[in-house]
């Protein structure tokens, strides 16, 4: 996102009551560059606690929606960035990026000073370096995801640059103005290898085959070497990466040394799981094998052990062959093909201790034709998209060449991380209600309808101090402009007034969140929004006030809130606080929630872990099959207490009668005038 358009004027100066000094000089080093000019403030009291505000001055605030999006609404409008609900399923950040060493890490786990790979010119060809992270942030922008004819799908925003056999190429198509470079396009091949396979666990049968496959039973003679009760064993490999694996695993297993190994903990097993044969391969590498020029190759004269290799390769779907006599005593050399994409792939999958044996540097970039584009979409929502500076200005996203999107030496991006910094940090466009009046005046706005809360929550605690949102709902009944709300804030109510009076001008959609109604699991997941007691109350007293509003039970989270049990309590709850529609939402764990969610999972539900990977395994959304399931539940539930459903995004359209709007939950009580065309200029 940029945020040039946000900067404060010089000289602005705040209301009373605050902690800190507007504009004061001596903000910390640490602040972004673009937000020194805005007032910074803190707040000593306990709802605001280590919190930052960061009050800007906007140059726009009604944002349009993607072209193609397919959420329901064109316009929206978001007063604030950040927001102080801090659930725990809001966050995102997952690409696996090409570390130095050759293995993978999050994009939002990166940190300045991280070896990494990027690429760079060496004359005719584009190579494979090492390069280090230079900076690290986030920010909330419109997200795509990007499906390559491989299954690579990635999640990026609409100005991020991929490297194609065409060069580089924005995702989306390109803003106003200079230097903003080619759009990409289906059928655009990008460069690179394609997606990285996930990296082994670390289980008790992992490091068992690991331990097989490097230590070798056989004759006493060389440097780590050993005896034991009659069975000799060696270790194969010295490099100091894989004694001290080998050392630590033992040390779990309880043996003190090399020289102490009982021969049953390397026993072959009768049958081999899939995470022994991970680390039997990696052992086995380790122990023998080579990565040169582009061979990857590991060599035995064993024909027994170079038989397990080959089985364990094929058991993974490696292209396999075999160099040399494969005769017992005489070297046979076990060789991976699938050039890059196969070795890496490799590498990924067993995870061998000794780095130096699988670096990439220098191998040169190439493609394939399953790297072709075969989809962009946008996901229809904004979400904190994280972006690092390096080195050679690119880095490997998931098995493609990716450009620094924020250069950060231009000074014209936002710098702040997507985990404690969305949370903790919030930037506030002070002037939303004067701006949103002027753009609503424009002779180019022809009255669209406004979503609000799309984003971040318009009514979060920063509300009750900056009261801007009064000023924008002054503005939106003035134009008699529709418009909806979605909120988990119980101070929609202070507004009640405002809303009332929009409501006979124009529509208005009100909708509120209520996922479930257990205040314990309140409390854990959702610690910084109003409890669901409180959320209940707003839905009665906004429907007392002759709103028909609608609740979306969202989100339902699988193991917590799916249960029979807490689906009929809280819509018998949602029905008897007078809702007049209820839309289920099953719980998404898009493309970083994952590690954030679970993350809090595995603290408070561990046991909930392995079902959590049953239904969602490497996916952002739940099987078909569950959601199908979910949903009936909810509609019966909804049915025994006389309730309507919905569907997503039914609170958020714009009604054409009244019936409708009961329909939908939209509490519009007469229609807008509609606007008469813009006189049109002529020559004749």
């Amino acid at each position: 996102m940029r945020w040039d358009n946000l900067r404060a004027a010089p000289g602005d100066s705040g209301a009373p009551g605050d902690t800190g000094a507007p504009g004061d000089s001596g903000a910390p080093e640490e602040l972004p560059l673009a937000l020194h000019e805005a007032v910074v403030r803190t707040f000593d009291t306990p709802d605001f606690r280590g919190m930052t505000f960061y009050e800007v001055q906007a140059k726009s605030v009604i944002n349009r929606v993607a072209g193609g999006s397919r959420v329901p609404f064109e316009w929206t409008l978001n007063p604030y960035r950040g927001c102080t609900h801090a659930c725990s399923y809001c966050m995102s950040g997952d690409t696996p990026i090409l570390m130095a060493d050759g293995r993978t890490r999050p994009l939002a786990d990166l940190q300045v000073g991280d070896a990494i790979c990027g690429t760079v010119r060496r004359g005719a060809y584009r190579r494979y370096t090492v390069t280090q992270v230079l900076a690290h942030w986030s920010t909330v922008k419109p997200a795509y995801r990007i499906m390559l004819q491989d299954g690579t799908q990635l999640i990026a925003s609409g100005d991020h640059r991929f490297l194609s056999m065409r060069g580089w190429r924005r995702v989306a198509g390109a803003e106003p103005g200079r230097g903003r470079g080619p759009r990409l396009g289906t059928g655009d091949v990008l460069l690179g290898v394609g997606e990285f396979a996930a990296q082994p666990k670390d289980s008790v049968d992992y490091r068992q085959g690991y331990l097989r496959g490097v230590v070798r039973d056989g004759p006493v003679g060389g440097p780590g070497q050993g005896d034991l009760d009659g069975d000799r064993f060696r270790l194969a490999w010295t490099d100091a990466e894989a004694v001290e694996r080998a050392d630590r695993y033992l040390a779990d297993f309880g043996v003190a040394s090399i020289g102490a190994v009982p021969a049953e903990l390397i026993r072959w097993p009768a049958r081999a799981s899939l995470e022994w044969c991970q680390g039997f391969l990696a052992g086995a590498f380790d122990a023998d094998g080579s990565y040169l020029r582009g061979a990857l190759r590991i060599a035995h004269t064993d024909q027994q052990l170079t038989d397990r290799i080959v089985s364990s390769l094929q058991l993974f779907g490696f292209n396999v062959e075999l160099e040399g006599a494969h005769r017992s005593g005489e070297v046979t050399h076990v060789r991976i093909r699938g050039g890059l994409r196969g070795h890496l792939r490799f590498f990924h999958t067993v995870d061998p201790a000794i780095t130096h044996k699988r670096t990439i540097t220098g191998a040169v970039v190439r493609t394939s034709a399953q790297l072709g584009v075969a989809s962009i979409r946008p996901l229809g929502i904004e979400l904190p998209l994280f972006d690092i500076t390096t080195g050679t200005g690119d880095f490997v996203a998931d098995g493609v060449v990716s450009h620094n999107c924020f250069a950060r030496n231009t000074h014209t991006y936002l710098d702040l991380d997507a985990g404690r910094d969305f949370d903790t940090r919030v930037v506030v466009k002070v002037n939303a209600g004067e701006l949103l009046r002027h753009e609503l005046a424009a002779p180019r706005w022809r009255g669209g309808h406004i979503a609000m809360g799309t984003n971040v929550d318009c009514y979060q605690r920063a509300e009750g101090r900056y009261r801007l949102m009064r000023e924008i709902l002054t503005a939106l009944r003035d134009f008699a402009n529709p418009f909806s709300i979605l909120t988990k804030g119980t101070l929609i109510l202070r507004d009640l007034d405002l809303l009332t009076q929009a409501a006979q001008v124009a529509p208005v959609g009100v909708a509120l969140s209520v996922g479930f109604v257990d205040e314990t699991l309140w409390r854990s997941v959702e610690p910084g929004t109003p409890s669901p007691r409180r959320r209940l109350d707003a839905v009665r007293q906004l429907a007392d006030a002759g709103f028909a509003v609608g609740v979306l039970m969202a989100p339902i989270l699988p193991g917590l809130t799916d249960t029979a049990e807490s689906i009929e309590d809280t819509v018998a709850a949602i029905a008897a606080a007078g809702a007049a529609s209820i839309t289920p939402l099953p719980l998404h764990l898009r493309p970083g929630a994952r590690e954030w969610y679970l993350r809090w999972l595995a603290g408070t539900h561990p046991e909930l872990l392995p079902r959590y990977q049953e239904l969602y395994g490497e996916r952002s959304y739940l099987g078909s099959g569950y959601q199908r399931e979910v949903t009936a539940r909810v509609r019966l539930a909804a049915r025994r207490h006389g309730l309507g459903s919905g569907t997503a995004g039914d609170a958020r359209r714009v009604p054409t009668s009244p019936e409708e709007s009961r329909a939908l939950g939209v509490g519009a009580i007469l229609r807008a005038p509609e606007r008469p065309p813009p006189e049109q200029l002529t020559l004749l």
